[in-house]
């Protein structure tokens, strides 16, 4: 039977990241270079501070992710532990000059293993922004499928109301 209780942030290996617990100067590190990143700033905002809230979520486990000595950006996840209802969430961004390269699928691909192995969860879900195509095929190679439009989903950092697209992998659909 998988742990439920609340663990430790672990340090998971992937093909080319790893993923440890975020500590103090990545978060401020890493909320000055979101704030300003071509691509993640238009979802997390400009705001450093509104980043840093996010990266310091109290519901969610959050990760930093490294290639080799680099810090290149962060993954969180939040879990539902009702036996029930057992799932879990995952937010993921990794800077501008880093993607397209297979970082973000490795780093997710490394945590849902985490996820469905280690912490008993049978479902994963992700929501991007339903006009964030890369992330959308990035998600899709991984495993996730679509599942549904949240209209009106979340409030950009410009203050206008954004559809999201809600995006759910089973434990036998984790590709590659």
């Amino acid at each position: 039977m998988a742990d439920t209780s609340t663990p430790t942030p672990p340090t998971l290996r992937g093909e080319h990241v790893t993923l440890r617990p975020l500590e103090d100067a990545d978060i401020e590190s890493l909320a000055a270079a979101i704030s300003t990143d071509e691509s993640a700033a238009p979802r997390w905002g400009t705001d450093p501070g509104t980043v840093k809230r996010w990266l310091t979520e109290k519901r969610s486990t959050n990760l930093a992710i490294d290639v080799g000595d680099t810090l290149v950006g962060a993954i969180l996840y939040h879990e539902e532990t009702d036996p029930d209802y057992r799932s879990a969430g995952i937010d993921i961004v990794v800077l501008a000059p880093y993607s397209g390269r297979g970082l973000g699928p490795d780093a997710l691909r490394t945590l849902a293993r985490y996820l469905f192995e280690e912490r008993g969860h049978h479902r994963i879900s992700i929501d991007p922004a339903v006009k964030n195509h890369r992330a959308i095929r990035a998600y899709e190679k991984v495993g996730f499928r679509p599942v549904g439009i949240m209209r009106r989903y979340e409030r950009g950092p410009d203050g206008e109301w954004r559809d999201g697209l809600l995006m759910e992998m089973l434990d036998d659909e984790l590709g590659g």
